[in-house]
């Protein structure tokens, strides 16, 4: 029954468009947009009370942080879609051996952070509050935690971070809002009104957010790891965003998958560190 629940609600959201547009495109980009994962449960609330716990404001939405401290150079974390910080509990722990300092974030509507929806764009402006706090050298992002740092770099200038690692992450947003409206099976009236939702609020249609637009300004050092048999995010994505960062490499891992929760994948990172 499940499987055919995206389609249940794609067609009453459909049936709704036929009275008022608005209201119909509303609900869809509400859905789109609204995690139903990522809360922190008791196991996670115990390990991420051994750090030390910040909350930084974007305008009114309160962005949780938790901050481990060493006596080398900050490392900022962002997880994505449907997580929290405690999915990087591995890698904080050793960076915690190598004496970093690391900062990791809840994404808004994510965790212990505020706000019922989330969005690329938005957790780019919390990230940029929270770099422009904690000042880290290295940030490094997860899936659409790593879009959200790339868009922050080069919107933003941010001369302190020295090096982005970008792990399993998106080069672009247009086919994941496409993935989205197909599987919904959403009509043509809201397919237009949700592209102009994103051209209101944004400023830009969604094919404008694409790693070739959201790159041209970093000037930091990138990696990017990416899975051959990522079934979230296409390897092709890697290709793309290797080819437009131009201070970037690419390591290719097989077998990880799109959470790349491998002691492999901290090595590449350690060793990028270190050059």
């Amino acid at each position: 029954m499940s499987k055919y629940i995206p389609t249940i609600i794609g067609s009453v959201v459909n049936f709704i468009s036929l009275f008022s547009i608005s209201a119909a495109s509303n609900i869809a980009i509400k859905i789109f947009s609204t995690p139903r994962k990522g809360k922190i449960n008791s196991e996670e609330k115990e390990y991420l009370e051994t750090a030390i716990s910040k909350t930084i404001f974007y305008e009114d939405i309160a962005i949780q942080t938790y901050h481990w401290k060493g006596n080398k150079p900050s490392i900022l974390l962002a997880h994505g879609w449907e997580s929290n910080s405690y999915r990087w509990k591995d890698l904080i722990e050793i960076l915690k051996q190598q004496d970093y300092s690391i900062i990791a974030i809840d994404a808004p509507a994510h965790g212990n952070s505020a706000s019922k929806i989330f969005n690329a764009i938005l957790y780019s402006k919390c990230l940029h509050q929270v770099i422009k706090n904690f000042n880290p050298e290295t940030v490094i992002g997860h899936s659409v935690g790593g879009t959200s740092l790339a868009v922050a770099l080069n919107n933003y200038n941010l001369p302190k971070v020295k090096n982005l690692i970008s792990v399993g992450a998106p080069s672009n947003f247009i086919a994941l809002v496409n993935n989205y409206k197909k599987m919904m099976g959403f009509n043509n009236k809201v397919v237009e009104a949700m592209d102009q939702y994103y051209l209101k609020n944004f400023g830009h249609l969604p094919d404008y957010f694409t790693v070739a637009n959201f790159s041209q300004n970093i000037e930091a050092k990138g990696l990017i790891i990416h899975d051959k048999k990522d079934r979230i995010i296409p390897y092709r994505d890697a290709l793309d965003i290797v080819k437009h960062y131009k201070n970037s490499k690419l390591v290719k891992t097989v077998g990880f998958g799109h959470g790349m929760k491998s002691e492999k994948v901290y090595n590449h990172i350690l060793q990028f560190l270190n050059e």
